[in-house]
Formats: C-alpha cells, structure tokens, sequence
C-alpha cells in the first residue's frame, strides 16, 4: 500500500496505526502459553478494535 493510504486507513482504524506482525505474534504467543490454558471456544479479533462482518 502506497503512504498515502496506509495513512488514510490509520486514521479511520480505533487505534490510529496499522497492525503489525509482532500484533499478531504477540497473540500466537500468548495463545502458546501455559497462561492460555484455560480458556477455550473463543474467537480473538486481532484487530486493534476494528471489526467489520
């Protein structure tokens, strides 16, 4: 994507930024972590709070 509309959809998104692949990586971690193990049948949007459907 060209600056120009990276920014434009920045700045429409909750969190002002685009996502990142640490965004991500950050989730599969903790997804692979023992402090995951509890919690089951969930749908984590790895969005930063926008959610289209």
């Amino acid at each position: 994507m060209p600056p120009e509309v990276q920014e434009q959809v920045a700045a429409r998104h909750p969190l002002k930024r685009m996502g990142t692949p640490q965004d991500v990586a950050h989730t599969a971690l903790f997804l692979a972590s023992d402090v995951a193990a509890w919690p089951t049948g969930l749908t984590i949007d790895v969005a930063g709070g926008r959610i289209t459907r």
